[in-house]
């Protein structure tokens, strides 16, 4: 994700976060799309594939919620080993959780905001949070892969996915 000069949207706030996430995709120039007021789907590259991140705002309630979908269908003999990696993932995790969307088939990082009593929404929260959400799913999609087509076990495809190779080659 490109940083953002302070003028675009760090210093700014917002009733509706979706404004702000507005904002930074179309400075990021990513691909978007404003469903409604309470709706916005966008996509971002990464270093495995690119990402649909799919934002939801719930006024009343004053939540934000955030999806951030693999691009990978978890094919349904291998939905067992997924759900046991799906929570050896979330004990890993301090922001949000890993889900598989059963419909689709779509492992899915999912993390929800609560924005009440005037609290509001600023630039750089809605930038740390689509960080946190790609940076999240970076971290885990070989561990998917291991299970999904490399037929590994959910726990050795943890251990090999997190594994940080340390010095220089």
């Amino acid at each position: 994700m490109s940083s953002l000069h302070p003028d675009d949207i760090q210093d700014e706030s917002s009733a509706n976060p979706l404004d702000l996430v507005e904002k930074l995709a179309v400075a990021n120039d990513w691909p978007f799309h404003r469903q409604n007021e309470e709706e916005l789907a966008a996509e971002v590259a990464g270093q495995w594939c690119h990402y649909k991140l799919w934002f939801s705002w719930h006024p009343e309630l004053g939540v934000m919620h955030l999806s951030c979908a693999l691009d990978m269908k978890v094919p349904s003999k291998k939905r067992n080993p997924v759900y046991a990696l799906l929570a050896m993932a979330n004990e890993k995790l301090w922001l949000g959780h890993f889900d598989l969307w059963s419909e689709e088939g779509l492992p899915v990082f999912r993390h929800a905001v609560l924005f009440r009593e005037g609290a509001v929404a600023s630039g750089e929260l809605i930038e740390d949070l689509v960080d946190i959400a790609v940076s999240e799913c970076e971290r885990f999609y070989p561990a998917f892969q291991f299970v999904i087509w490399g037929g590994k076990e959910p726990a050795e495809a943890i251990t090999a996915a997190l594994l940080e190779t340390e010095g220089e080659a």
